[in-house]
């Protein structure tokens, strides 16, 4: 019987139409615009000017606090501005924006294919390579991975997680990633339980992704202490705390960390940047994104680099449908719907989803009729239809005894919702509030 998590969960249908579509390098723009907040965490700080030459691969804005991570140039050209332009989430935030003359990339990179196995670095040594890259979790949270990687006085790991569930219907991104690029991953995992000190890691692959099951479960046989681990399809298993629950079956404590079960889990495609930074000299600057949608011409996946914008992914993958309705960055059901495709691509996006109008459209909200469906679903064992109103109604210290903090915002609830209530719309705008109050007792 296939491993899952516990409680809740949903089957939503899976769409996954560019599964067997090959990852194509696509062209490079003729302008990026790079932000330098792509990560939690405080914003990078610009170390460019106006009119700087720059290389493919080299720093433009350095780690602005603990909690935070280097941005690099996608491209070679001249810096033509430094200010605030809109991003994927509807806010201003500061950019760079470079012109795009040739090719040329760092000396240190190195661009050949030849996989490299051996690493001969300390654990200290692979942080420092892993925080200078600019790494961060792109399974979508985009966390930075070296403060994963630092393990808190009194706590200790003992088992390196990686996710390559990839549970959002129509993304592939990472499905690809593995059948393409697995001997890296492989070396990647390993270099992670080396920063980690531990024995043993675990490849967390939904079964619908039989032929990724069998490649790494092949190549893994050549790496010790990797193992595969095949799973039921419930969304959202991908989440950190499900994940850990249906490969090792350990609970994570309400407002705890992985860590605190002795777990650290990392994305595949995570994995493989961090192969590239360790072996390759090769900071963050691209990724994997799936481009995708029932109407469009040319479901695909591509190699993109940070700072193109999103407008030249869709032209890629056919151009923009007539009957399109919404363009979300990301996935269906934790994505966000985009003001303008006319942003560019981050560290952080996994998936450009054209979604139809029919599709589009939210249906009329009707009243709750307490038939405990969002209940049933929640992985967390929230109460869904009883935190909306509490949002709705501001009653912030009754959301926190509620646990809204525990949300991982998957939409479960709403999907499930006979009365298309907007529960996660208003979960959301709940957890920010108690999450600010929560912060500034602290202070």
């Amino acid at each position: 019987m296939l491993k899952t998590f516990a409680k809740g969960g949903i089957h939503p249908p899976e769409n996954k139409l560019s599964a067997e579509k090959a990852i194509e390098i696509l062209p490079v723009c003729e302008m990026v615009t790079i932000p330098i907040s792509q990560h939690i965490g405080a914003p990078a700080k610009v170390i460019v000017k106006k009119n700087d030459t720059v290389k493919v691969g080299q720093i433009i804005a350095e780690s602005g606090g603990f909690v935070s991570a280097n941005i690099h140039s996608s491209v070679s050209g001249t810096v033509q501005k430094i200010e605030e332009t809109f991003d994927a989430s509807g806010y201003k935030r500061m950019s760079v924006t470079i012109k795009v003359e040739g090719d040329e990339w760092l000396e240190t990179i190195d661009r050949s294919p030849e996989v490299v196995r051996q690493c001969t670095l300390s654990s200290e040594e692979i942080v420092k390579k892993i925080t200078a890259a600019g790494i961060v979790g792109l399974g979508g949270a985009t966390f930075p991975t070296q403060i994963k990687l630092m393990i808190p006085k009194g706590m200790t790991a003992d088992t390196l997680i990686i996710n390559g569930v990839e549970c959002e219907p129509y993304l592939t991104a990472d499905d690809r990633l593995m059948l393409e690029k697995g001997e890296e991953i492989l070396v990647g995992v390993s270099i992670l339980m080396k920063a980690l000190n531990v024995s043993k890691a675990i490849i967390g692959i939904e079964n619908n992704k039989t032929k990724a099951i069998a490649h790494i479960d092949n190549l893994a046989k050549s790496f010790q202490g990797i193992s595969v681990q095949a799973l039921k399809v419930q969304y959202p298993q991908g989440g950190e705390k499900q994940l850990i629950k249906a490969c090792i079956g350990r609970e994570v404590p309400s407002g705890g960390l992985p860590i605190a079960v002795g777990a650290v889990v990392q994305n595949v495609g995570t994995a493989f940047a961090v192969y590239e930074a360790v072996q390759k000299n090769k900071p963050l600057f691209e990724r994997v994104v799936t481009v995708t949608g029932k109407s469009l011409k040319k479901p695909s996946n591509f190699l993109a680099r940070v700072g193109t914008p999103l407008t030249a992914l869709i032209e890629a993958a056919g151009g923009l449908p007539d009957d399109t309705g919404k363009i979300i960055s990301g996935g269906p059901m934790m994505g966000k719907a985009l003001r303008s495709a006319e942003v560019p691509m981050t560290k952080g996006t996994s998936g450009v989803l054209i979604l139809p109008n029919p599709e589009a459209k939210r249906k009329i909200i009707q009243e709750c009729i307490r038939c405990a469906k969002c209940v049933s679903a929640c992985p967390m064992g929230l109460e869904p239809y009883l935190m909306m109103p509490l949002s709705e109604r501001r009653i912030f210290d009754r959301l926190e005894k509620e646990k809204v903090m525990d949300c991982i915002e998957c939409g479960s609830c709403s999907y499930t919702c006979p009365s298309n209530r907007p529960l996660l719309d208003y979960i959301r705008l709940g957890k920010a509030s108690v999450g600010a109050i929560m912060r500034s007792r602290k202070k």
